[in-house]
């Protein structure tokens, strides 16, 4: 026999992304349209740490953010209440047990825990302790397994191909090799898409280790046909053929290590090798930042509705996933602890390669174009 839920918690974890509060939204809404109360928890876990970070949440309250970036509740990246041991007169305790102490003192009946990889696996820990939980995959960098795409990582790529867009003027007019650096810390998704979008030449992903002469040499076949000048997408994560991942900060304590890098260093790698005026361009956080688009609107709506109903439903456990054209459960434990990367065989991928866009690990072999040709009559 099912619980009858009347209070549930809402709450967003990890890095931002837009859509969270498309997500926000669809969550209150529906929960308010069900009799349900729903209680924002701000900050991720530390809403239900602190006893002053939480508040009703009406629809009123949600008028209007649909199209706004960020959250209205706030988030973290660095908010794992499993992290962190606390000496009582009682013995060492985590902050879990605190969690779960709140959980029960808000009369919550439920909570949507909305976040990527890591808030998801903090999640299904609470599960296991037997707080009902729903998560949402939230990652601009689309890398959670079990979806085929998170909100937010349309708002991305758009963004990184308007910026590609906008550098293919500057490109051509000064005969330069532009690098553009994107988001992607273990998986190449944002540089492919926006890569192959805004018709990059050179495209560095962390799944395929690169070699920088083939890289140069696939540029400057581009100048003997009389293309002069050449854009490159470079994915953080991505790193060379026996090198390593470059890091502005190695992790420590409860911080994950910082990416960066990667593009100052293809930049000057590459104007060695080629001789060529060579200029970065690191797109950061303004790839988080600014209104989702329709895409990414419609679907952190569709998230936010459905786990609504996986809660009324008693369907604990589980993530809310994007299997077109549906939107489906998936259990948390076959989803947390994974990441879903590019595939060697994935057709866009291949179709980048058959246009002649080089990942930086083979030669391909193909006509050279020339810059004009005869025709003979015969």
């Amino acid at each position: 026999m099912l619980t009858e839920i009347r209070r549930i918690g809402v709450l967003t974890g990890g890095g931002d992304a837009p859509g969270l509060n498309a997500v926000i939204r669809a969550v209150v809404k529906a929960a308010s349209n069900s009799g349900i109360d729903c209680i924002g928890l701000e900050d991720s876990f530390d809403g239900l740490i602190e006893t002053d970070r939480s508040r009703m949440l009406t629809p009123r309250d949600v008028t209007g953010i649909l199209r706004f970036g960020g959250t209205i509740l706030g988030t973290t990246n660095r908010g794992n209440p499993f992290a962190y041991p606390v000496q009582t007169s009682e013995g060492t305790h985590d902050y879990s047990d605190r969690v779960v102490q709140m959980f029960h003192k808000m009369g919550l009946d439920a909570v949507i825990v909305i976040g990527g990889d890591g808030t998801l696996a903090i999640a299904q820990q609470f599960c296991e302790r037997g707080i009902p939980m729903v998560g949402v995959p939230k990652t601009i960098d689309n890398d959670i397994v079990g979806t085929t795409t998170c909100f937010g990582f349309d708002t991305a790529v758009a963004f990184a191909t308007d910026a590609i867009d906008r550098l293919h003027t500057t490109a051509e007019a000064h005969h330069r090799i532009m690098v553009v650096e994107v988001m992607g810390r273990h998986a190449g998704w944002i540089a492919l898409h926006a890569g192959v979008a805004g018709g990059a030449d050179a495209i560095l992903i962390p799944e395929i280790p690169f070699d920088i002469e083939i890289v140069a040499e696939r540029l400057l076949a581009r100048d003997r046909w009389g293309a002069k000048f050449s854009i490159v997408v470079v994915a953080e994560g991505a790193y060379p053929k026996g090198g390593a991942v470059s890091l502005i900060e190695a992790a420590h304590g409860a911080y994950v290590a910082r990416l960066g890098g990667i593009g100052a260093q293809v930049c000057a790698s590459l104007g060695a090798v080629t001789g060529k005026e060579t200029r970065y361009v690191v797109l950061g956080h303004l790839q988080r930042g600014g209104a989702p688009t329709s895409f990414d609107r419609v679907l952190a709506t569709r998230f936010g509705g459905k786990a609504v109903e996986l809660v009324k439903c008693g369907q604990f456990g589980t993530m809310v996933a994007f299997d077109p054209p549906d939107i489906r459960a998936r259990p948390l434990e076959e989803v947390v602890g994974k990441t879903k990367t590019v595939p060697k065989d994935f057709d866009l991928l291949l179709t980048a390669k058959a246009l002649g866009v080089t990942f930086g690990d083979e030669q391909a072999e193909r006509p050279v174009l020339r810059a004009s040709a005869r025709v003979e009559q015969v």
